[in-house]
């Protein structure tokens, strides 16, 4: 990792110290901080970047998920701090769903599970305690759509090795999990606002997201395949009420689903399709100008700031000028206008849209976008205001002047480059499933997944080999594209 200070600044350091050798002791005890806030800014910077992933997006773009997961597992130690665990669990548990490698998918998946868990019981414990700590310090704890959605991929992982009983374990925690996200939220709020810091009160969105229609298609089918109808016919209802309740995030035409639950003496084919990639964090800067009593929020581009919100704040004074970042998420979307089936070399359906991961990401996201703007303005306004304080002691120790002017410079790039916006988010979930079935005679099919673009043009022919279809059972072929 490299300093930031460049061999200029250096350079300025040794004629300061030449040039007041009165002030050598005092230099000489003070240049561990600079350096510190230049290698913390080094460090912070680093923390937003994705460089690293570079290698591991070429081999998913081709296709390529076995080299993808074997190049990930290999640079695991210079990619993924320590407290970037859940981050490592994830990514390296869909690299091998996408690979096959059902069982390892699996077992990084739980253990993603286990920690996601066990961060949010010491984050309650903390409590307010975290209001002065920003989240990039902190052990990245999974966002609400990647905690619920593993259980979707360690469910399709049980099914292709054809384990029911887990995979209906799996498809309860994606109900339980949605079912109690905004309860969550509250008792995080609740903690914050005991807080003697909290200028303002923490409030919680409202959570749109309490149902998940492939969560729902997938115990259906389960349910159809053991021959339990009035079960199955449930998800069916559920699948409908999702689209019902939840019209933000099933913004588009659902599913036909009408011989779903009909006995034709058929065999029958299902599918499950992912294509995209899920959003990803961006930054967004920001500065912060106090008043007698409040503060100033503005949105920054670098030439111009607009104003963004003002917050009551007892006892502030006038004069302080802060800068923080904020993350804000992006949907990435996907190349794929159109995914189709073929059997034996013939068309024989094309797959519908059943759930936008990306919304429902994009929709759980903002439920902690309001703690996570309150919470980084006290901190940056707090500590800012400590390191003012700070500076003008340290002007009385060393008498100001060009020395003062270097400490306050390197200090406040610190308190500033502590404040970077947290841009960890999992890499390998996808914006979009795509679903469906086709009904044909009991037999071996030779069968590929076809993805178009917007013109038509083929983007990808996913050949899934040959598969045996039987009148009973579930035979559910997977596929991914995640461009």
């Amino acid at each position: 990792m490299k300093i930031i200070g460049t061999p200029s600044e250096y350079h300025l350091f040794v004629m300061i110290s030449m040039k007041y050798p009165r002030r050598k002791s005092i230099i000489a005890s003070m240049l561990p901080v600079i350096t510190a806030a230049f290698f913390i800014s080094s460090c912070s910077s680093v923390q937003s970047q994705k460089d690293q992933f570079v290698d591991v997006d070429k081999k998913v773009a081709l296709h390529d998920y076995s080299s993808a997961a074997i190049t990930l597992e290999a640079s695991k130690d210079k990619s993924y701090a320590k407290k970037d665990r859940v981050l490592y669990f994830l990514d390296a548990g869909l690299l091998n769903h996408y690979a096959r490698n059902m069982q390892k998918s699996n077992d990084l998946l739980t253990r993603a599970e286990e920690a996601i868990d066990e961060l949010y019981t010491t984050s309650i414990s903390k409590g307010a305690a975290s209001l002065l700590l920003n989240d990039n310090v902190m052990d990245y704890d999974g966002e609400d759509y990647e905690d619920v959605y593993l259980n979707v991929f360690k469910t399709l992982n049980f099914l292709q090795q054809n384990q029911f009983d887990p995979a209906f374990v799996e498809v309860r925690r994606i109900n339980n999990k949605l079912s109690r996200l905004k309860d969550k939220y509250n008792k995080i709020a609740e903690e914050y606002n005991k807080s003697d810091d909290a200028k303002k009160k923490f409030t919680v969105a409202d959570n749109q997201f309490n149902n998940s229609a492939l969560g729902r298609y997938l115990s259906m089918l389960m349910y159809r395949a053991d021959g339990k109808y009035d079960d199955a016919r449930i998800d069916l209802q559920e699948i409908d009420q999702a689209w019902q309740s939840q019209a933000q995030l099933y913004n588009f035409p659902k599913p036909d689903f009408g011989k779903y639950l009909e006995r034709s003496g058929k065999a029958k084919l299902n599918f499950v399709s992912f294509i995209g990639k899920a959003p990803q964090l961006f930054a967004t800067n920001f500065t912060i100008h106090t008043f007698k009593d409040a503060v100033a929020i503005y949105i920054s581009d670098g030439k111009e700031e607009k104003e963004f919100d003002v917050i009551a704040w007892p006892e502030m004074t006038s004069g302080y000028h802060f800068k923080f970042s904020l993350p804000y998420m992006e949907k990435l979307g996907s190349k794929v206008a159109r995914v189709s089936v073929e059997l034996n070399g013939s068309t024989y359906a094309d797959l519908q849209t059943i759930e936008s991961l990306e919304n429902a990401a994009e929709d759980t996201y903002k439920l902690k976008e309001g703690i996570t703007y309150l919470k980084t303005i006290i901190r940056t306004v707090t500590k800012g205001i400590l390191n003012e304080k700070a500076n003008k002691e340290l002007d009385k120790s060393t008498g100001g002047g060009l020395w003062g002017e270097l400490t306050r410079i390197a200090t406040s790039a610190l308190v500033d480059a502590s404040e970077n916006a947290d841009l960890r988010l999992a890499r390998y979930f996808p914006a979009k499933a795509m679903v469906g079935e086709v009904e044909v005679d009991p037999g071996t099919y030779s069968v590929v997944v076809k993805y178009y673009g917007a013109n038509g043009q083929l983007l990808y022919a996913d050949d899934r080999g040959q598969v045996s279809v039987t009148v009973k059972g579930l035979h559910l072929v997977q596929s991914a594209y995640l461009n």
